[in-house]
């Protein structure tokens, strides 16, 4: 049985949280870096959605092109 590589956290060590508790590094929130360790992969697939998201909503990401 061949065990799928685990998803990476997607931390950039810029650990501080709004007042939203949601990381200003990684654009997760608390309970998400808190539980990343015991998420499977489409768990932490489902965060990394999420965390594009909050980016792009936030103005984070540059756009393509």
């Amino acid at each position: 049985m061949n065990k799928e590589t685990p998803v990476p956290s997607p931390c950039v060590h810029v650990c501080a949280l709004d007042e939203q508790d949601i990381c200003l590094g990684c654009q997760r929130t608390a309970a998400e870096i808190t539980r990343w360790g015991r998420m499977d992969n489409n768990e932490r697939r489902e965060v990394l959605a999420r965390c594009h998201e909050r980016a792009r909503q936030q103005g984070l990401l540059h756009p393509a092109g």
